[in-house]
């Protein structure tokens, strides 16, 4: 179903409906009527404003893809989103069509539906003008816009006052599988009750591993009911919460999955292993060979950076117990974690011979929240999978330790692990690094840092949807941190200040009260929010033209209000911090003089500190490059081809006229005539410039290409509707420019982090097979991986040798097609009133992903 077809049902849909509601007394039901009218008129004329950019993106995208046989970057994902949002427009209106004498039909409930996804819309059409801009702004192929001023600076300044709960409501998950739905929701509302009682236990909740972090989250449980019955409130506070709340509320919530309660319940439903060991690794140095000359030595010290030398956590999992891995060595390093044991010896126990590989794994979790053990459920399938143990490094978080205290740890995991390899269950013959997110950022930096010390290099490398640029550089697909649920962009902002160390290490600590108090308080609140949610939910069926009313349907009628205070006493972030700590990580080598930058503690060792101390080995490279890091460029072209400026011309638009004689603080954005809706409170958003975030070390995509080509084969696997899939496109380019052996595969309709819910779907599970795959090719040092199945789209590597992979389709490419078809052929959906069952589809003419 091509553009042409989609646009042409979305206006004869809107038009019968708006025809029925608006004349004759049977079509006419009160507010709730005319609310329905409005919003199909407004969503019409949204569309026609949007019908040609549409067009106009399909006809320019593929110029931004790693290469034809996989096409992913950011535009398209746009483009997706948008579809999507206009099918499931087209599959709402169809069922009002077909269920609108019923009289069971709800005018309010459904006025509600289309008025989100007309708020929706509104929003998706703001997108689309900042990524004409950047269009305009970049050029040559590029994704980022490599300065952290102009339109980055724009995109920040609107994304703090544009109106984003209509994602997080009714619209809450629609560009994702259906499958995952159910799942998203579930964590918004467990999100918004949680942060509910966050503020209320703030003088308990810092105690870490105390009771009150159970008591948040239990009682967050009995909270969470209005959120769930009332969606606009949810939506509301969702983002309420996103905009104001530090990152030490963040590492609260996703520290969920880290309690004695979650963490056995996925023990329990996930593969048995027969080791499952946290280990304590003392601080101490030690020599290791050097990969060009195995008679000379570097010495690996210890992590110092930020908190002075302290043991490194890690944790080793394997399906099958293996010779070394019950010795009394590796015992006297296990530690203990207060519950069951977890090396699994029966009597007849059987021990196999160590393993020829080993995976070594950093888990994500922005920089700042969790562990392995977080992870283990997906760990565990693949040692069981891959017949191979797994070490999983448990990395000091930020802000308490930021950059490169992480970094150093995990390079000397690997080093420990090359040293001792038969206390692991492993012969030492093949290593591979796989890691997730921030995990994904750390596989790559170590392999960098272990091309600077000279020791060996894993055999691969494997990375799920990767952050490999940290720098506030604007790209297409980070404008979809608008609407992601799992990566809003002032949490992430928060995230990657707090690895830059711009986040203060402290909580802000409150009045402490007593226990007593608590409880009557808590009680009270309980009583209070289950009369209120019980009430609204009766009156809404009492009323059936009672609806919550979004934040408005029409763009035009709702003014910006800036200076709107909040009405919530909530904490500020506290992103503005000053960098002036003691505890800082160095500024960038060969910065001028003049950048901010952090005083340098006496423990705290820089990379290029520890890859000078080569002891005089020759073959030891520095860890930074001779050039200075504004030299490092990601952009990949310089010379112009005409054919594409003449293609781009036709689409990219420049910045708006400033009016003569206006007085506005900041230049327009869009166009006149259009103004996005606009949040009731601005989010605290406060972009670090430092100069941390342009270290190669920190953000992969800036390093030259010498450290680049001393990297083994990388395997990418990133998500078509992932806010960082301009870092994993870019990134693969920038490997493939300097020759270096790189595969990206892009999955479908899947948000960011589907490893850690990879046992709720059929999709998910499918999407981590295939990194399982690209581990095993590692092993078994495959040019290629195996052929892929209908599930997914895969792609050949960039090596000329190999032949190119034949497309198969994309996650649910027979589902969403069927979708299609109906929508086409103006067939009756029944399921009209639950979850959408639309998902969004790749078409080659309209800008599916997987086009």
């Amino acid at each position: 179903m091509d553009t042409q077809a989609v646009f042409a049902a979305l206006y004869s849909v809107c038009e019968e409906n708006v025809t029925f509601f608006s004349g004759g007394a049977k079509g006419t039901q009160g507010d709730a009527g005319r609310r329905l009218v409005e919003a199909m008129k407004l969503i019409q004329e949204h569309a026609r404003s949007l019908e040609p950019v549409i067009s106009a993106f399909a006809a320019v995208y593929h110029h931004f893809d790693f290469d034809p046989h996989i096409p992913a970057n950011g535009y398209r994902s746009l483009v997706k989103v948008v579809r999507c949002c206009l099918l499931h427009i087209i599959h709402k209106g169809r069922y009002i069509t077909a269920n609108r004498r019923s009289i069971f039909f709800r005018v309010a409930h459904n006025a509600g539906e289309i008025e989100a996804y007309c708020n929706a819309l509104c929003q998706l059409r703001a997108l689309l003008y900042l990524a004409q801009r950047l269009l305009h702004d970049n050029s040559h192929g590029n994704l980022f816009f490599q300065d952290e001023s102009g339109l980055s600076e724009s995109f920040v300044r609107e994304y703090a006052s544009m109106h984003k709960g209509c994602f997080y409501g009714r619209c809450l998950g629609f560009q994702f599988t259906p499958a995952i739905r159910p799942c998203l929701q579930t964590i918004a509302i467990g999100l918004v009750a949680f942060g509910e009682n966050y503020k209320r236990h703030q003088s308990g909740i810092v105690d870490a591993g105390g009771i009150a972090p159970y008591g948040v989250a239990a009682s967050s449980i009995f909270t969470s009911g209005k959120y769930a019955i009332d969606p606009e409130l949810r939506g509301a506070e969702f983002e309420r919460i996103t905009q104001n709340l530090d990152v030490h509320f963040w590492k609260a919530f996703w520290n969920i999955t880290e309690t004695e309660f979650l963490s056995s319940l996925a023990s329990m439903t996930s593969t048995q292993v027969k080791v499952n060991r946290a280990l304590s690794v003392p601080p101490v140095p030690f020599d290791l060979p050097l990969a060009a000359n195995h008679r000379a030595s570097v010495t690996i010290a210890p992590p110092s950076a930020h908190i002075g030398t302290a043991p490194v956590q890690m944790r080793l999992i394997s399906y099958e117990l293996r010779e070394g891995q019950d010795s009394e060595t590796l015992l006297s390093l296990s530690r203990s974690e207060g519950g069951a044991i977890s090396l699994s010896l029966g009597l007849k126990t059987k021990r196999l011979p160590s393993s020829p590989c080993l995976l070594i794994h950093f888990h994500g979790g922005g920089f700042v929240a969790q562990t392995s053990k977080s992870h283990e459920p997906y760990l565990k399938s693949w040692s069981q999978d891959l017949g191979v143990p797994i070490l999983s490094v448990d990395y000091s978080l930020a802000p308490e330790a930021p950059f490169p205290r992480a970094l150093e740890e995990c390079f000397y995991a690997y080093c420990w692990a090359l040293r001792n390899h038969h206390l692991l269950g492993w012969t030492g013959e093949k290593v591979c690094l796989a890691g997730d997110s921030a995990g994904g950022n750390l596989c790559l930096t170590t392999s960098m840092r272990a091309a600077a010390f000279g020791v060996r290099m894993p055999d691969g490398i494997v990375v799920a949807y990767p952050a490999t640029l940290l720098t506030a550089y604007a790209s297409p697909s980070r404008l979809l941190t608008l609407m992601d649920p799992l990566l809003p962009l002032s949490v992430l902002s928060r995230c990657l200040n707090a690895y830059a160390g711009n986040e203060p290490q402290n909580e802000k600590q409150v009045e402490k009260v007593s226990t007593l108090s608590l409880v009557r308080r808590d009680t009270a609140l309980l009583l209070r929010d289950f009369r209120q949610g019980a009430s609204n939910w009766i009156q809404s069926l009492l009323d059936p033209n009672r609806a919550s009313a979004p934040s408005s349907t029409a763009a035009e009628t709702m003014p910006a209000a800036p200076d709107t205070p909040t009405t919530d006493t909530v904490r500020k972030s506290v992103s503005a911090a000053s960098i002036s700590s003691p505890h800082a990580s160095p500024p960038v080598p060969n910065q001028p003089p003049e950048l901010p930058g952090r005083k340098l503690s006496v423990k705290s060792k820089t990379c290029q500190d520890l890859g000078s101390q080569s002891h005089g080995i020759p073959q030891s490279s520095p860890l930074m490059s001779e050039h200075a890091v504004e030299d490092v460029s990601f952009f990949l072209s310089r010379d112009s081809d005409p054919s594409m400026s003449d293609d781009l011309s036709s689409v990219a638009i420049p910045p708006p006229a400033v009016e003569e004689g206006s007085e506005l603080e900041h230049p327009r954005e869009f166009p006149l005539g259009f103004e996005p809706l606009r949040s009731e409170q601005l989010a605290e958003m406060r972009m670090q410039s430092s100069p941390v975030v342009k270290d190669p070390f920190c953000s992969p995509l800036l390093a030259p290409d010498s450290m680049l080509k001393g990297l083994p084969p990388i395997n990418i696997v990133a998500c078509a509707l992932d806010p960082m899939l301009d870092d994993s496109v870019m990134f693969a380019k920038r490997l493939r420019s300097v020759d270096q052996p790189v595969t990206l595969c892009v999955v479908d309709d899947l948000p960011h982090g589907f490893l850690s819910i990879s046992h709720l779907s059929r999709e998910t599970r499918e999407a981590a097979n295939i990194c399982v795959e690209r581990i095993r090719s590692v092993f078994n040092q495959k040019d290629t991986p195996p052929e892929p199945r209908k599930h997914r789209k895969l792609e050949r590597t960039d090596r000329r040798e190999l032949a190119p992979a034949v497309e198969t389709g994309a996650l649910l490419a027979g589902p969403i097609e069927d979708a299609e078809a109906a929508v086409g052929r103006g067939a009756k959906i029944s399921d009209g009133e639950g979850p959408v069952a639309v998902a969004a589809q790749n078409n080659t003419d309209a800008g599916g992903i997987g086009a």
